[in-house]
């Protein structure tokens, strides 16, 4: 374990290892508002087959509530890219720092198709209220939609993971118990299968460790400079 730290850290001389509190901010609202539509979502959409009449009736508001959370949540998660990387400045590794960009900017875009697809559907709905779309559009339309979260959104999530925490061990911005936390983390969104929708929760759960730890720090700098 020590050999592997070893090889991936290389932090260049005069570089802060702080980083800004915006990004904490980004990935605490990004955590939260995805927990809150998956969870809403998972809740509302069962693994069973079920029918769009028994969703509308029961669910119809929160769920559209949720699906209008996404992009916010995406807004945001984009936001605390984009303060990492301005972080990283020169330490950043051309080969990881493009591994890291392209994965979560996937991430978005499938996390943005999956709920297009599914606001298409429950909009139509909505439109029509005497109507329902037939049985096999919405079957299709609900495994598109779960397709690109479950399939793309989350692998991409583990790829952006993996390389966040290389990253952070080359640059030293994040201690070795988050990294190497978040590799299991990527490797889990990785290789468990697809087909368990409270999967997708994990990626937030470690942003939120992420998030919530720079703000620990910060808060005990600011203590410390003050005494």
């Amino acid at each position: 374990m020590r050999k592997l730290r070893r090889m991936i850290q290389s932090t260049p001389p005069n570089q802060s290892q702080a980083i800004p509190r915006a990004a904490a901010v980004a990935g605490l609202i990004f955590s939260v508002l995805m927990l809150i539509s998956l969870g809403i979502i998972r809740v509302a959409i069962p693994e069973g087959l079920q029918e769009q009449s028994t969703v509308n009736a029961h669910f119809g508001r929160v769920l559209t509530l949720a699906l209008h959370l996404v992009p916010f949540a995406g807004l945001a998660f984009l936001w605390f890219i984009g303060v990492l990387r301005n972080r990283m400045g020169a330490a950043e590794d051309q080969f990881f720092a493009t591994v890291f960009l392209g994965s979560g900017l996937l991430f978005v875009a499938s996390l943005f198709a999956a709920t297009a697809v599914a606001t298409a559907v429950l909009g139509s709905s909505h439109a029509r209220p005497g109507q329902q779309v037939s049985g096999e559009v919405y079957y299709f339309a609900r495994q598109v939609a779960y397709s690109f979260l479950n399939i793309f959104a989350v692998r991409m999530a583990g790829v952006f993971v993996f390389s966040t925490c290389v990253i952070a061990l080359r640059t030293g911005i994040l201690p070795s118990w988050i990294a190497f936390s978040g590799f299991a983390c990527g490797l889990t969104l990785l290789l468990v299968i697809s087909n368990w929708m409270w999967i997708a929760m994990l990626f937030p759960l470690w942003t939120m460790l992420v998030s919530t730890y720079i703000l620990v720090v910060e808060r005990k700098s600011k203590g410390v400079k003050r005494s």
